[in-house]
């Protein structure tokens, strides 16, 4: 069984990382969906966005592996690390359904309103991030910008339809909001590796993209007839990587292979 590889404690590495881990994490829980959505077209939609974010990740840990400097690549990274190595948002690995899946592999309204809700915190970060001093990350930010913009489009219209839809339906994105906004006071606490990012102009902290995320994530809310949860005191710490309960199983899946057999290719 292959070893653990340990985590660098570098502000900058672990900057990158949180952000590739948030889009690699999200993507397993999207992939969940592959063959189970509620209809064709979305299982196809999933899907793809599952791939994007995972191009995505790649694109950032073979990053974080330069930055680093051990000649790590993407694969040791993304399969050979401990849970309390990654540094994803505790958002992206909650289960589909905080309630029990209802069909197949859990329930569209909170898979909807979760996507919405990162892919807009994921293109404010991008379009930030599009004048990094690091030319690298630059240029990652303004391939996945389109790509976020798109599943922001895709989602918000969902959370719309859904939301001033039916009284079942809106009853039910009411629901999966409640469970779901907890966790997202997360995204926007800064700390060291925040703010050692901005000072070298690597790039922001992610609180300073609140008042923007709110405003868009407000307007899409209201439209769908969505009434903001009232905050909370409790604040997630997925980003510091100490994780939900949920985290491990989706560990054990994503690293069998790796794992077993060590460096194996096709």
């Amino acid at each position: 069984m292959q070893a653990s590889l340990p985590l660098t404690s570098d502000a900058q590495v672990r900057y990158v990382l949180r952000l590739a881990d948030s889009c690699l994490i999200l993507a397993q829980r999207l992939g969940e969906w592959c063959g189970h959505a509620p209809a064709l077209e979305e299982d196809i939609a999933l899907t793809n966005m599952a791939l994007d974010l995972i191009g995505q990740s790649r694109a950032l840990l073979t990053r974080a592996g330069q930055l680093e400097g051990q000649g790590r690549d993407e694969d040791q990274l993304a399969f050979l690390r401990d849970e309390r190595d990654y540094l994803n948002l505790t958002l992206a690995e909650l289960p589909n359904s905080l309630r029990g899946a209802r069909t197949g592999r859990g329930d569209f309204a909170f898979t909807v309103l979760r996507n919405f809700v990162m892919a807009t915190l994921f293109k404010q970060l991008w379009q930030r991030l599009l004048t990094s001093r690091d030319t690298e990350l630059a240029a990652i930010a303004g391939k996945a910008l389109k790509e976020s913009r798109y599943h922001q489009q895709h989602a918000g219209d969902w959370v719309v339809r859904l939301g001033d839809g039916t009284e079942d339906s809106s009853r039910r994105m009411q629901d999966a909001l409640t469970l779901m906004w907890p966790y997202v006071a997360e995204m926007f606490e800064n700390d060291a590796v925040d703010d050692a990012a901005s000072q070298t102009g690597l790039g922001p902290r992610w609180g300073d993209v609140r008042d923007d995320w709110m405003t868009e994530v407000s307007g899409v809310l209201n439209a769908a007839g969505l009434q903001l949860p009232k905050p909370t005191a409790f604040i997630s710490t997925g980003k510091t990587g100490r994780h939900s309960e949920h985290m491990g199983f989706i560990l054990t899946e994503m690293q069998y292979l790796q794992r077993a057999f060590p460096g194996g290719i096709w």
